[in-house]
C-alpha cells in the first residue's frame, strides 16, 4: 500500500504523498480538495503534516485509498452542538478543561464529522421513526469512531410571558411575534415538523430577530421583543417566564469515542452523577437525567 519509507520530515510535498502512496499527484490534490486527507496550505501551497498522514494511513489499513477516507485528526477539547443550560453549566463547574461552541444539533453533527470536536449535542427528531437522534447519527456518523450517549430528557413547549393570553398549542401562536432559532438547530427542525401537523402556516407568522441559544431566545420574550418562543421549560423558569408543555425530546451527546476515555470527558461525566448536578437539574425543571450515561448507539 505504501510505496516507500515514510519520510522524516515534518511536512510533505504532494510529489512525496504521491510517490508514498502511490497515486498520481492529480488524486492527490483531489483527496486535499475533497477533505478527505490532512492538509495545510498556510504557506500558499499545499503541505501535508507527516504525523497526521501516518494516523491517516493506519486508520485506512482495512480499506482502500481509492475510496475516500474519513480525515483523522487530533480533536480540540470542544463540545459542539445543541446549546442546553445544563450541560453548558456542568462543563464550566465541573472545570473538565471543555470549551463550548454551541450553533445548532445539525451544525454541530457536521462539525463533529468534520473532527472540530471531542462531542456534540444532539435532540434530533425523525419524523418517519418517531424516535430522537439515533436515525440521523446512524447515517452522519456511521464512518465515525464514536458512541451516542444519553444526557436528558427535556420539557420543550411555548414561553410567553405572564399576562398574555396563554398559548397551548403551536396553533395558538397566530398572531403572536415569535423567536425563531437557526435552521441548524434541532429546535427549528422540530418546530417546523410540529407546525406542520397543526397545519400552521409559517408565512403567516411574524418574526423577531433569530435567537442562537436556548437562553437568547427566552431572554428576549422576557424583554418583550417578542411574545412567544418555542423553549425550554428549564429557561422558562429560570427567566420567570410562563410555560405551556408541547413535547418530551432526548437530548444526547455524540462523543469521540478515544476521547471518552480521556480525563476531560470522563471529569465532566463524574461531575454529572453528583449530587450538586442532580440538584441543579432538579432545581431547574423539565429534565429527567435518570438515563444519564447510558448507550443509546454505537458505532
Amino acid at each position: 500500500m505504501i510505496g516507500r519509507a515514510f519520510p522524516d520530515h515534518e511536512y510533505l510535498t504532494v510529489k512525496e504523498l504521491a510517490e508514498l502512496l502511490r497515486l498520481k499527484e492529480r488524486k492527490v490534490y483531489d483527496l486535499a480538495a475533497s477533505g478527505a486527507v490532512p492538509c495545510s496550505k498556510a504557506t500558499g501551497k499545499l503541505l501535508f503534516p507527516a504525523a497526521e498522514i501516518r494516523q491517516w494511513i493506519e486508520q485506512a489499513q482495512s480499506g482502500s485509498l481509492s475510496k475516500t477516507p474519513t480525515r483523522a485528526t487530533v480533536r480540540p477539547p470542544i463540545v459542539l452542538g445543541s446549546h442546553d443550560p445544563l450541560l453548558d453549566w456542568a462543563i464550566r463547574q465541573s472545570r473538565c478543561g471543555l470549551a463550548s461552541f454551541f450553533d445548532g444539533s445539525l451544525d454541530g453533527l457536521d462539525r463533529f464529522a468534520r473532527g472540530e470536536g471531542v462531542a456534540t449535542g444532539l435532540h434530533i427528531h425523525d419524523a418517519k421513526t418517531d424516535r430522537w437522534n439515533v436515525p440521523v447519527v446512524s447515517v452522519s456518523a456511521a464512518d465515525q469512531n464514536a458512541v451516542l450517549i444519553s444526557f436528558a430528557t427535556r420539557r420543550r413547549g411555548l414561553v410567553f410571558r405572564t399576562g398574555k393570553a396563554k398559548p397551548v398549542g403551536l396553533s395558538d401562536v397566530a398572531g403572536l411575534r415569535m423567536v425563531p432559532r437557526q435552521a441548524e438547530s434541532g429546535t427549528d427542525t422540530l418546530f417546523r415538523e410540529l407546525a406542520a401537523k397543526e397545519g400552521l402556516d409559517l408565512s403567516k407568522l411574524e418574526f423577531a430577530a433569530l435567537a442562537r441559544t436556548e437562553d437568547e431566545a427566552v431572554e428576549a420574550v422576557r424583554r418583550g421583543d417578542a411574545d412567544v418562543t418555542f423553549g425550554l421549560e428549564a429557561v422558562a423558569r429560570s427567566y420567570g417566564l410562563e410555560f405551556s408543555p408541547i413535547v418530551e425530546e432526548q437530548f444526547a451527546l455524540l462523543v469521540d469515542r478515544k476521547a471518552w476515555f480521556d480525563e476531560a470527558v470522563q471529569r465532566l461525566m463524574a461531575f454529572c452523577r453528583t449530587d450538586q448536578f442532580l440538584n441543579r437539574a432538579a432545581a431547574y425543571g423539565g429534565y429527567d437525567t435518570k438515563d444519564l450515561g447510558s448507550v443509546i448507539w454505537n458505532a
